[in-house]
This record gives C-alpha cells, structure tokens and sequence, in this order.
C-alpha cells in the first residue's frame, strides 16, 4: 500500500509535477491541454484517498484497495490508492463532500446519501423497486446503470464522476426493544435512516419515527437509546457491530439500495486521458470482484448473527409493508416514471 498522507492533500506528486508545468506556463511553453502540460501532468505521481465508512476487509473497503494494487501496477507505482476505512474520513456526507473540493480522490458511498446531490438517483431509492437483488444486479450491470453514473458525471453542479457500482444486498430492520412481525410492531420506534427526505417518510408511513442520522453515529445511538432501531444489510449490521446492541432483526428487504463508488471531478481533470480510461477500467473490475466479496461476506454475516444468538425473522408476508409505503411512491415516483417502466421490465 501506499504511504498514509494523513495531513497531505488528496495526491502526491513528484518533483516534476505542479512545479514544472508552473516553470513551463511562466516561459510560455505550454501549448495547451494536449501539449506539454498534458506530458507534464502524465509524469505526476498520484496517491489517491479513498474513505469508506465500513472496517478493513469488508467488500467495498477490499475491492477498493484490489483496484489500487492494479492501478499501482499497471503505472509503475506512478497512480496508486490509499484506503481510509472506518470513517477515518469523516461518514458518508462528509466524504462527498470532500471529493466535491477534491480534499479526496475516492468516495464510496450509498446511493441513499447521493440522492440529494444527483436527484435522479432517487429512483433507486425507491422501497420495494426491485423484485430482489438478482433484479437490482442486471439493471444497474446493464445500459440503465451506465446512464444512471453518467447522470451522476454529467451533473453541473455535483463536481463527481460516476465511476462504478457497488453491492450492498438488500436492507432490513432491526432494534433493540422486540421483533418486528408486523407494522404494529413499528408503531412508536425510532429508526435511524440515511439522510435522504424519501427515507424518512419511508419510515414515517411505516409507523415508525424516521431519524436522519449519519451512519458514524448510528453505533452510539443504539447503545445510549437516542434510536430504537436502524435498518442495513446484514454484513453493515454484523461487521459494524450492531448487532452488539440490537438483537432483533427482521428481512423486510424494503430496499434495495445500490453503492457507488464516485470520483473527485477536480482530481479527475488533472488526469490524462489515458489515466482516466484505466481507472474508468479497473473501476468496472472492482464492480465485479466486490460482487464475489459481497456474497461471501454476506453468507458469514448471517451465519455469525446465528451464533450470536440474534432472533431473525423472516416476513410471510410482505403486502402490508408495500401498500404502506405508496404515499412514498405516490410523492417521489412521478418524476421518474420512464424509468421504473424500464427497469421493471428487466427480466
């Protein structure tokens, strides 16, 4: 791996980086974009910071740093990534935010968190738009997907570049005062949700409380009683230790809420583009080797969640979740009525 730059800036560059292409600017030796800046800038060395809120080992924290070992390769060592897990970085807003101002190369994060910076990603966060994962895997894997990350680069506002999907399995919920069988048993919890506007009233038409809250604070939040209850997938509520304080968890599976693994766009520009098609590259291999981590990581967490004696329950019946949450649909869904079309017609 690459040397920590803890208090440095998102890159490091050798001697022959901004120094020169300034000494060359000054003589009037630059040409341009695709002159001698542009060879300049191909001499930079890079060590790109990367943040995930989530431990080393888990799936998107490995498939990260797996694509800076090929980065790393593939450049001689000149592009390289530094992985800061564990919100080392600050939790998921605090790291768009810094890949906004380029302060980071590399953010991956929920698309739950990105719905408010790039609104057509909401349609993801839509409950219960996906029959299951295996739908949500060809829709994001196929042109629907494709054009979903190019919203996400082409935003004028946004400073990001959409570089690849993530897995993150399907979201349940889970507390720490009783199972939850049916909506009667939301009624009065307070749940933590991503700080998304469609996820709180998703929660609210549960008959829950929905509590926007960054995911570094959710932890605490359980063990001191500020929430009831959360809902993740099962790896984030095992591996983050959730589970440690919540002993009830239900599969309501009411969302299906892809990752996204996003770029700095002030970063991004300072590469060459042949930099920017190899990262482009190995970002669609860290999507596919984070998928083989994922399934793997997800059949462990459920297995350890057995034997830490969590009661699990799984819902016969899903309807009444589903008619609950149409005051969600019936508020967000509108807007996005071409494309649920589309992606419900996935097979």
């Amino acid at each position: 791996m690459s040397k920590p730059i803890l208090n440095g800036p998102a890159w490091e560059e050798t001697m022959i980086g901004k120094r020169q292409v300034m000494r060359l600017a000054a003589a009037g030796m630059l040409v341009g974009a695709g002159g001698l800046a542009r060879q300049a800038l191909a001499q930079q060395k890079f060590v790109f910071k990367a943040s995930d809120v989530h431990p080393e080992g888990y799936p998107t924290v490995a498939a990260v740093e797996t694509m800076g070992q090929e980065l790393s390769k593939a450049t001689d060592g000149r592009l390289s990534v530094q992985m800061y897990a564990s919100m080392q970085l600050g939790g998921e807003k605090e790291a768009i935010e810094q890949a906004q101002v380029g302060a980071i190369a590399l953010a991956r994060v929920s698309v739950g968190a990105l719905g408010p910076v790039i609104n057509q990603l909401n349609v993801l966060n839509l409950p219960f738009l996906f029959r299951n994962t295996e739908h949500a895997e060809k829709v994001l894997d196929g042109p629907i997907g494709q054009e979903l990350l190019d919203d996400v680069t082409n935003n004028p506002t946004a400073n990001l570049v959409g570089l690849c999907w993530m897995d993150a399995g399907a979201r349940s919920m889970y507390n720490t005062k009783h199972p939850i069988t049916s909506l009667a048993d939301l009624k009065g919890l307070k749940v933590r949700v991503i700080g998304n506007p469609m996820f709180v009233d998703m929660m609210n038409d549960l008959g829950g409380n929905g509590v926007s809250m960054g995911y570094d604070q959710v932890f605490t939040a359980l063990q001191t009683g500020v929430v009831d209850g959360a809902e993740n997938n099962p790896p984030s509520f095992v591996f983050d230790n959730h589970y440690q304080v919540a002993k009830y968890y239900t599969l309501t599976e009411h969302l299906i809420v892809p990752e996204m693994l996003v770029f700095s766009k002030p970063i991004w520009n300072k590469l060459s583009k042949e930099d920017q098609a190899l990262v482009q590259k190995l970002g669609r291999e860290a999507q596919m080797n984070e998928r083989v981590l994922w399934n793997q990581y997800e059949a462990k967490a459920i297995e350890k969640m057995k034997e830490a004696g969590i009661q699990v329950v799984t819902l016969t019946d899903k309807a009444p979740f589903q008619a609950a949450v149409k005051p969600v649909w019936d508020k967000y869904a509108p807007q996005f009525a071409d494309v649920i079309k589309r992606i419900q017609a996935v097979q």
